[in-house]
């Protein structure tokens, strides 16, 4: 069942030393700023639980994993500073990913849109479907994917990265995610995916969680200047959100 909260939902679910986190939102399980600060807090929450050996990521239903930001509130931003405070959600979110203690392992049912793709390449092992194409779709509106670039670029590299930005009207399958390095495996449906990362969580969540987290460091090398980069791209953000070409973007596509 999905939500039909406006503001989203977000649940937890812990067993046998495996969080579950789950997302959802009647906008295509897009996130509005108080569902980004809640699943950044919930990341810093399960990070410092000694219980919490392996953290899955997930969103509700068997439609699209994620449409991104919401848009919203993209519409109504009329500040540089709300600009910046918007484009932070998912900077936030994605810092909280990186300096959480547990590996990550995302489990991908249906497409992901630009911040629904970086929160995918900040995941640390990542399953999915043959529906989960992916589209960065930022350029078509007068922005682009800048906070969640350095994620995408982490995993798939600048070539794919400025593949994907400057096709921005057009979608990768599952198997280019996969080539490219965002996806490990892809399945046919959505009860082989659930099988394999039931699967794996298991083995991962039984392994000694001090090895766990140092694979953890190691797979997040040289990124400790995030905090302030990803600060500096939502502000690039949040000016270009309020130039002309974007307000008569968004008016057309709000239409």
């Amino acid at each position: 069942m999905t939500t039909t909260r406006p503001s989203g939902s977000l649940y937890t679910r812990i067993e046998n030393h495996i969080a579950t986190i789950e997302f959802g939102h009647p906008a295509s399980n897009s996130f509005p700023s108080e569902l980004l600060a809640r699943l950044s807090k919930e990341f810093h929450l399960l990070s410092d639980n000694s219980e919490i050996h392996i953290i899955v990521l997930k969103s509700e239903g068997d439609g699209p994993f994620c449409a991104g930001a919401s848009f919203n509130e993209l519409v109504d931003i009329k500040t540089l500073d709300e600009g910046t405070t918007f484009f932070n959600g998912f900077a936030k979110v994605l810092n909280a990913m990186r300096q959480c203690s547990k590996l990550i392992i995302g489990r991908v049912q249906g497409k992901a849109v630009g911040g629904g793709v970086g929160l995918i390449a900040a995941c640390d092992y990542v399953m999915a479907t043959e529906a989960s194409a992916i589209k960065l779709s930022e350029l078509t509106i007068g922005i682009g994917p800048f906070v969640i670039a350095p994620a995408i670029e982490r995993k798939i590299g600048i070539a794919a990265l400025s593949e994907l930005t400057i096709a921005a009207e057009s979608w990768q399958n599952a198997y280019w995610a996969k080539e490219k390095g965002l996806y490990a495996r892809v399945f046919e449906t959505i009860k082989e995916l659930d099988k394999e990362v039931e699967f794996l969580s298991i083995k991962l969540s039984q392994y000694n969680p001090q090895a766990l987290y140092e694979m953890k460091k190691v797979l997040w090398k040289n990124t400790e200047d995030w905090d302030t980069l990803l600060d500096q791209r939502a502000r690039i953000s949040g000016k270009l959100v309020l130039s002309e070409f974007t307000r008569e973007a968004l008016q057309r596509f709000k239409k």
